[in-house]
């Protein structure tokens, strides 16, 4: 994935979280996009401190701070 592209999906996925929590799976879905692109872009988020982890039985992204 090019680089804006990269940044432009990054966006994306803080806009989806904006609703809460949510799995990696379910972002890809309803961004319609892979979800291993999905997963580097979180935890390309995670590293410049936008997101974070939720372990809740199963794991959640969620925007920083918001939960």
């Amino acid at each position: 994935m090019t680089e804006p592209a990269q940044e432009e999906l990054k966006q994306r996925i803080l806009e989806y979280l904006k609703k809460g929590k949510a799995k990696s799976r379910d972002i890809a879905t309803a961004l319609n996009v892979k979800k291993s692109e999905v997963d580097q872009a979180v935890k390309e988020l995670a590293l410049e401190d936008q997101v974070e982890f939720l372990y809740l039985g199963t794991s959640y992204v969620t925007l920083k701070g918001n939960y």
